[in-house]
């Protein structure tokens, strides 16, 4: 195995871990694993971890397989780039508005207002912005396996979430659903 698929495999495998931690949360909500219970700091520093290795991974392959699928640079400039920097800057303004440990899973008031306004889950989908920003800008064959699972994670992520914020803000939780998409 070459660099290059085994960064691809270890992106697809920690995708994996996280789409399974989220699975088990959705089907087994009294079990979750996602958003914690209780503030557990390994918790929120392994989904830290495996997050890092599906963005870094997809970095690198990125950069390594650069320009393999030949796709127009009007494509890769025009649509890869602005992909990733408009989706880094609502993904940091999401966590300057919700806050590093609500970000990270700890328990916190009900945000409505903001890029909350707009998405219940604006960091999601920025995430995947960025992703698929890497994949056009790249254009790398290689890099599209971690792009299209770490989506689906992303995809998959709310579910978890959604029961959680049901059972801490009640009311004013569904009245919210009721107002603003889950993504867009």
């Amino acid at each position: 195995m070459d660099l290059i698929e085994g960064l691809v495999a270890a992106g697809v495998v920690a995708n994996g871990l996280l789409l399974a931690a989220l699975a088990w949360s959705v089907w087994l909500p009294a079990q979750r694993l996602w958003p914690p219970e209780r503030r557990a700091k390994t918790t929120a520093t392994v989904a830290w971890i495996l997050t890092v290795v599906v963005f870094g991974t997809s970095i690198a392959v990125a950069v390594l397989d650069w320009g393999a699928l030949g796709l127009a640079a009007w494509i890769r400039w025009m649509l890869g780039l602005p992909l990733i920097i408009t989706g880094n800057v609502v993904v940091w303004c999401g966590v300057a508005e919700l806050g590093w440990e609500a970000t990270s899973g700890a328990d916190g008031r009900l945000r409505t207002r903001g890029l909350y306004a707009w998405s219940r889950n604006p960091q999601y989908v920025a995430d995947m912005a960025i992703l698929i920003g890497i994949a056009l800008l790249s254009a790398s064959a290689w890099v599209w396996p971690i792009i299209v699972f770490g989506c689906a994670t992303l995809l998959v992520a709310p579910f978890s979430e959604e029961p959680w914020l049901r059972q801490r803000h009640g009311h004013d939780y569904d009245v919210y659903t009721a107002r603003t998409r889950r993504f867009l």
